[in-house]
């Protein structure tokens, strides 16, 4: 007997499958296809791609698309044993998916580097750009972190809200011709909304950031767009049904000269091929509460909505302008007249941009330094860009650049160990400094300093930022200081300590004392704000007003 003919044959798919006749039943193109477009539909509605050819996200969802038809037409053609024909889905697969990548490499800066170049407009500027001293309350100086500290203080002391509710994040914006930071309240997960989606969310959370203080704004009527909601009232859905064609982001709470809430979007296009030169052509502006929303052409959004030019985008388009101005090559090799915004480096040794806010002629316009791309610690300029208008300006000023002037502050008050913020730009006397705040290990803003750009070894540091701008302008004088009181004694507490320890240490030209109690905790203050202690010795027991750290006497 034949061995081979006692082997079983292995069991394959393909032995269930007619051979091909070159025809298959009508069933079996409707079928997989209906399956495909449903489960294609629920995948649009939960990823939300535009409808454009300019979308990148669009042609992935029909590359996916095809692969899943594919895939669907061979597990049917499985599961009915019947004839399947797919090797018309592979070539739609290979051409969408070479013509992808096609145009995504025709799309870079290889190959358009002067198109990349031209796409954003910069002219010259003065230093009378920058706001004088006499304007410092235009300056937005507290970051980010510290609104959102802030924020959830004031959220935290509001029962009702705080359980229900987390802050969503924070927008520079100009309101009644200030610096604010604004935000909307958001839905603390799927079952906070189904809970509140009836009454929509409450309110949101206004930030001061000149005299670092925040409100909690209750609304008449709750908001129910909004972008933390779920299904036909989440945002970036209401957005899309109405607006199915459109590529937007940037999507951020604002409110208007009347504290009304809105939410803005940047809607943009490319320029350059299908994927390449970014930018803004106009604004969606959604009416959380009632869920209306109109779009602006870039011209005429309105004036109380800041920032449609995202800070991100206009530092990116920036980069394009000043690099890429002699061909691409050259930005890569030779590099002459190459420059590059202010990059900074974090702590994971990440390099990154960074921008500070000031508020003028009614909109927010973000400034960074301009430096050259050698990476060395100095600048050549600054910028000046409006995001609402995409207006800017390049002021030539050369000095240290942000990080420097950061570490310089950092270092003048190094005992203390507080971190400086990205600092703004300041006009004192006509000559510009940087301006930023000083925090603590919390996050709390405890002094303000003030650096010169030429010279970033002056340095003038106080409590309050009219102090820092007295005390900076005696020191560009070379004249002696005597502080007014700058000390906000609101936190202050009294306290009655036996001296263990004196010390004195000179910095900055300022004397300062530290004095040790018995249980080894440090106080320090300004000599010449204490000058009392001057007739107290160790083992002396003393009364001062104290807010853990500082230290001043009673009067």
């Amino acid at each position: 007997m034949n061995v081979s003919a006692k082997m079983k044959k292995p069991l394959r798919i393909r032995d269930y499958i007619p051979k091909e006749t070159g025809k298959e039943s009508l069933g079996m193109i409707l079928v997989p296809l209906l399956i495909t477009l449903v489960i294609s539909a629920l995948l649009w509605y939960m990823i939300l791609p535009p409808i454009n050819l300019q979308s990148g996200l669009f042609w992935i969802m029909m590359i996916l698309m095809i692969i899943l038809y594919i895939l669907i037409k061979g597990l049917c053609g499985v599961i009915r044993k019947q004839q399947v024909i797919v090797h018309r889905a592979f070539i739609a697969l290979a051409c969408v998916f070479a013509f992808f990548v096609v145009s995504a490499g025709y799309s870079a800066k290889l190959f358009h580097a002067k198109r990349y170049s031209q796409i954003f407009k910069v002219d010259e500027g003065s230093v009378d750009l920058i706001p004088s001293a006499e304007g410092s309350s235009s300056i937005a100086l507290m970051d980010t972190s510290s609104a959102e500290m802030l924020g959830d203080r004031k959220i935290g002391s509001l029962s009702q809200v705080v359980s229900q509710f987390n802050i969503a994040g924070y927008t520079q914006i100009n309101y009644q011709d200030a610096p604010f930071k604004v935000a909307a309240l958001s839905y603390d997960g799927f079952f906070k909304w189904n809970a509140n989606k009836a009454n929509g969310i409450p309110g949101y959370v206004i930030v001061d950031p000149v005299d670092m203080s925040a409100d909690y704004v209750a609304l008449k009527e709750g908001m129910k767009y909004v972008p933390s909601a779920w299904f036909s009232q989440n945002l970036h859905r209401h957005l899309r049904f109405q607006y199915p064609t459109l590529m937007f982001n940037n999507l951020h709470f604002e409110i208007d000269e009347e504290g009304n809430p809105y939410y803005v979007a940047s809607v943009y296009e490319h320029k350059i091929g299908l994927f390449g030169g970014t930018n803004v052509i106009g604004a969606l502006i959604t009416d959380p509460v009632s869920g209306e929303t109109n779009y602006y052409q870039a011209g005429s959004v309105p004036q109380w909505a800041d920032v449609v030019y995202d800070g991100d985008l206009i530092c990116q388009q920036y980069n394009n302008y000043a690099q890429l101005q002699h061909g691409f090559f050259n930005s890569i090799f030779s590099q002459t007249d190459c420059r590059q915004i202010t990059t900074l480096e974090n702590e994971d040794e990440d390099f990154y941009n960074d921008y500070g806010y000031i508020a003028k002629d009614g909109d927010i316009w973000i400034y960074t330094g301009v430096t050259s791309v050698n990476g060395d610690s100095s600048n050549i300029g600054f910028v000046l860009a409006n995001e609402r208008t995409s207006e800017t300006r390049f002021i030539s000023c050369s000095g240290a650049d942000e990080f420097s002037a950061m570490k310089s502050a950092e270092g003048e008050v190094q005992e203390k160990r507080y971190q400086a913020s990205f600092p703004s730009l300041i006009n004192i006397e006509g000559s510009p400094a940087y301006i930023m705040v000083l925090k603590d290990a919390n996050g709390l803003v405890k002094m303000y300093a003030i650096v010169n750009v030429e010279q970033y070894n002056m340095v003038a540091t106080a409590t309050t930022q009219a102090g820092v701008i007295e005390k900076y302008s005696h020191l560009i004088h070379g004249e002696n200081y005597t502080p007014t009181e700058e000390i906000d004694l609101s936190s202050f507490h009294e306290e009655t300590i036996t001296i263990r320890k004196i010390e004195t240490i000179v910095q900055g030209g300022d004397t300062y004392i530290y004095i040790v109690g018995e249980d080894n905790h440090i106080y320090h203050a300004r000599y010449a704000n204490v000058l009392g202690m001057l007739l107290k010795a160790e083992g002396d027991t003393v009364t001062i007003l104290t807010d853990g750290e500082q230290f001043v006497l009673p009067e």
